[in-house]
């Protein structure tokens, strides 16, 4: 009842009321993007949901495009920086996934969408991720987020898809609201990004 019903009704609803509350902080985010970094102003990617359904999640742009002599990138460490480390440092590149929420291709509580590129790597377990929607958070996040291994990220999610309830997403939620404000486990030791991911036989 929970997982069919129950829970995505709370996600629309929630979702939509966020939005409202919120907006404030999504129009100055967008005006400070805009005259800070320039267009654009939300970064867009391709990525696996329920059952392995490509969409397209929202955030909020963090980087710029500096790049070196030659026209290429620089390192994401040296194009995030400014305004872009603040507003991921206090989460707020999340916030347009409320609408991926509203739209009902993610949902507040669930396994991170990851890169499409993944899906040839899984292994049989770890394809289990995509049995239920993605979040804008999960266990996995509320349990190291980028500070812990691939193994360990993958472990958490299948957890929570076996486990899933309502009392188990707002223990997730609190406790992303803890995190959130005490600003914790935003990177990993070796990069301000996950590294990829590779395949289960570098786990």
């Amino acid at each position: 009842m929970y997982k069919i019903i129950l829970k995505p009704s709370i996600d629309f609803f929630g979702a939509l009321i966020l939005l409202v509350v919120i907006s404030p902080i999504l129009v100055i985010t967008s005006v400070l993007i805009y005259i800070k970094m320039g267009k654009p102003i939300f970064f867009r990617q391709q990525r696996p949901g329920l059952n392995e359904k490509i969409f397209s999640i929202y955030k909020f742009r963090t980087m710029t495009n500096d790049s070196d002599k030659y026209g290429n990138l620089l390192p994401d460490n040296q194009r995030l920086k400014g305004l872009g480390a603040k507003i991921r440092s206090l989460s707020i590149d999340e916030l347009p996934q409320l609408f991926n929420v509203l739209k009902g291709e993610m949902s507040f509580v669930g396994p991170r969408p990851l890169l499409v590129e993944y899906l040839s790597l899984y292994n049989e377990e770890q394809k289990k991720r995509h049995y239920v929607k993605p979040g804008i958070s999960g266990w996995a996040q509320v349990n190291g987020r980028n500070t812990i291994s691939w193994k360990q990220k993958f472990e958490y999610d299948i957890w929570y898809v076996n486990n899933q309830s309502f009392f188990l997403d707002i223990k997730i939620l609190w406790m992303t609201l803890l995190k959130v404000v005490k600003r914790s486990d935003i990177s990993s030791s070796a990069s301000i990004t996950m590294e990829k991911f590779e395949g289960s036989k570098n786990e």
